[in-house]
């Protein structure tokens, strides 16, 4: 398979780069903005909406660019790169894939109109506390109150929630988990926020009939949508992770050329550069997985299954890649002011968001027998 980029999307890796590494030039940065609320930069999520980014998935005629899981891919790898901590999956692959997917055309320029432009920033509120990586709701109930549905339970943890315009909420209804449209000033809308280990914001969302639009029509059941939007997040949460990883590994690999022990410098111990390379290997397998998963999306095929495999990688390689770095910095990788730690944090966050490397693993093994029984000789097996 061909893993090389065209062209047009080198231009867009290195546009994105350039301006992520102005915005964060070194830890300290990233440090100092997610120190406070919002937990992100809001100037910085304004320029990626100049440069077209936050449009990256949707259609033209929806106000945006009509790319692909390739090129969605190649931000989420640079934004993991320097830990951008902008909620780019959460509101754009996430939220504002669903409303893209089963929104309205006037639902879709609505709400993707003002979110591609940065004026708004989209959380899904999915998850409840009764559940875990599921994709139909369970603990909201929705009901219709004259010609106005309401929307009563609670949606924690919501990644972005507390500072969301508008809310892609999942509740219960007589056809099954339906979506609907939650602004962030509705009646009877709640918003506890807090900060997660890795920097980012999580909030405890709580509805008490509260208004709510549908979105889409009818009330059909939207399950296999979730699922979906679900998967094609996993495959842009593996190409974060894939940035985060790659900028721990040279980040470790140029800690061992420099620091000296007994008069030489660490990479003169084999045993530390095995280590090194194990590590470079863990990122190359999910690195390609990653980029298989977004080409298996972008031309159609079983996205669900891909991302599943794309998961499995990604967290057995951020958890090996995670956990070298901060063994071979020695003393200084486990201090909160060096960078191999945070890194380490948004690996174990990605690791945790939408099922993490044993719930893929359980996944996948369910589909064993699906395979054909080969003998050791490679024919099939037919005793």
């Amino acid at each position: 398979m061909d893993f090389t980029y065209d062209s047009e999307q080198n231009d867009l890796r290195e546009a994105v780069a350039g301006l992520l590494g102005r915005a964060y030039p070194d830890s300290e940065q990233r440090r100092r903005v997610t120190a406070t609320d919002p937990g992100f930069d809001e100037k910085t999520w304004a320029r990626l909406a100049e440069m077209g980014v936050l449009g990256l998935p949707f259609a033209e005629e929806d106000g945006g660019m009509g790319a692909g899981p390739i090129e969605v891919g190649i931000v989420a790898e640079e934004m993991g790169r320097v830990l951008a901590p902008e909620p780019f999956v959460e509101a754009v692959v996430l939220a504002g894939g669903l409303v893209a997917a089963v929104g309205t055309a006037e639902q879709r320029a609505a709400v993707l109109g003002p979110l591609s432009e940065g004026a708004s920033v989209l959380a899904l509120a999915h998850a409840e506390p009764t559940t875990r990586w599921s994709t139909s709701a369970a603990g909201v109930t929705a009901t219709q109150d004259g010609g106005t549905w309401r929307l009563t339970g609670v949606k924690e943890p919501v990644p972005g929630g507390a500072r969301a315009d508008v809310l892609v909420v999942s509740a219960v209804t007589d056809g099954g988990t339906a979506l609907f449209l939650v602004r962030g000033d509705a009646e009877g809308l709640t918003r506890t926020g807090y900060r997660t280990h890795d920097g980012g914001r999580a909030a405890n969302v709580t509805l008490d009939s509260t208004p709510a639009e549908l979105l889409g029509e009818g009330t059909a059941d939207r399950s296999a949508d979730v699922e979906r939007a679900q998967a094609l997040a996993r495959i842009a949460y593996s190409a974060e992770a894939v940035g985060a990883m790659d900028t721990a590994l040279k980040t470790t690999a140029e800690y061992l050329k420099t620091r000296k022990q007994f008069g030489v410098t660490l990479n003169r111990f084999q045993a530390l550069t095995f280590r090194a390379a194990d590590m470079y290997v863990s990122l190359e397998l999910a690195r390609s997985t990653a980029l298989w998963a977004g080409m298996v999306a972008d031309s159609g095929g079983d996205v669900v299954a891909a991302a599943v495999r794309a998961r499995l990688q990604t967290s057995r390689a951020g958890r090996h890649i995670g956990k070298e770095a901060i063994q071979l910095h020695g003393g200084i990788g486990v201090t909160a002011e060096y960078s191999v730690g945070h890194y380490t944090s948004r690996l174990t966050a990605i690791d945790h968001l939408l099922g993490d490397g044993d719930w893929a693993a359980d996944r996948l093994a369910t589909t064993v027998d699906s395979y054909p029984t080969v003998d050791p000789l490679g024919a099939p097996y037919t005793g």
